[in-house]
């Protein structure tokens, strides 16, 4: 019963509305202003009647009576409470539209921030429905709040975007936002933050199997963070760079990658792990270090000497006779020399 008397209500009030913006002979202007007023009571007695449809139109119609009078604030709020509305009818597409239309309305308002939180609470609620709306979305977020130079308020929405563009499995696209928030942090000087995304931009790099381009980014980003994030991601790059599976193992069961969002901690599940070098291909790789080379010479044996000179070592026993038999013979020679002369 109570519902059928808001729902009357409202009709009267859209009626009253319809007739403030009539003309006539002596009214040659829509009073807009009464019109707006009077849609936006209609559209709170059809939401208490659970009218949801007539609640949004109603809305919609303040919203356009609000623009024409150049309050654009009241118009963005109208358009602001339809969003909530379309929610609970669940129409997914039209809450990406109307979220557009809002920021454009808040930012002629001069309210850039106000624009920035509409866009972002409309991306969450379409998130899981239309996620390549959600990511347009915080894309104009972002750009919005940078306008006003603000590389903190920005950041938060890249992590937001950067996390559903991992989740949807867009590795390529999702490394590329992830450095566009180092940068953000970069600016905003939070150095903490710069070296968990990196280890994630890591990750992301070898799920790729790509180990060269994960060095280049510990090379580009690493000078930015702190020490432990960045010992985390070399730690990853080293054991992936070396084919050893049993380090790369280790560095994935890192605890600091394990307590990090979950979409991020995922990824240790599907990084393929080296496989680790061939015998042919470790005889074919360069020596690093001596102690490599050392370990490369054959052991000396006593019995493979003796086989290879063809008799034993001498003692000193045999030597003296010869030694002797050389110096008799030297005696020797000299006297028949002096003999001659």
């Amino acid at each position: 019963m109570a519902a059928a008397k808001k729902s009357s209500e409202g009709t009267e009030l859209v009626q009253q509305a319809e007739k403030h913006l009539k003309t006539s002979l002596l009214k040659w202007k829509p009073d807009y202003e009464l019109a707006a007023d009077s849609y936006n009571k209609a559209a709170t007695c059809f939401k208490t009647a659970k009218e949801l449809q007539k609640a949004k139109d109603c809305l919609y119609k303040a919203s356009d009576c609000y623009k024409q009078t150049k309050a654009f604030f009241s118009a963005a709020k109208s358009l602001d409470q339809a969003i909530i509305l379309l929610k609970e009818l669940q129409e997914w597409k039209e809450i990406s539209n109307i979220a557009h239309k809002a920021c454009q309305l808040f930012q002629e308002h001069g309210s850039p921030d106000t624009a920035a939180l509409l866009l972002d609470k409309s991306a969450k609620m379409i998130e899981a429905h239309l996620p390549e709306d959600a990511l347009v979305l915080y894309r104009r977020a972002m750009e919005v709040v940078m306008i006003e130079d603000r590389p903190r308020q920005a950041s938060e929405f890249a992590t937001r975007a950067g996390r559903l563009l991992v989740k949807l499995g867009k590795y390529e696209d999702a490394i590329n936002m992830l450095s566009r928030e180092m940068n953000y942090h970069i600016a905003g000087e939070n150095p903490a933050a710069v070296g968990r995304v990196l280890v994630v931009v890591v990750l992301l790099h070898l799920v790729r199997e790509d180990v060269i381009a994960a060095g280049k980014a510990i090379q580009e980003w690493g000078g930015n963070g702190q020490q432990d994030e960045l010992q985390v991601a070399m730690n990853l790059h080293r054991a992936f760079d070396s084919e050893d599976a049993q380090a790369a193992e280790r560095a994935l069961a890192d605890p600091f990658i394990r307590h990090m969002d979950v979409e991020y901690a995922k990824l240790t599940r599907v990084v393929p792990l080296p496989k680790g070098y061939s015998d042919l291909e470790n005889a074919a790789r360069p020596k690093t270090n001596l102690e490599d080379l050392v370990d490369d010479i054959p052991d000396i044996d006593d019995d493979d000497l003796e086989n290879e000179y063809g008799g034993g070592s001498r003692s000193n026993n045999d030597v003296e006779p010869q030694a002797k038999s050389t110096g008799v013979k030297h005696e020797e020679d000299l006297e028949e020399e002096g003999g001659l002369c």
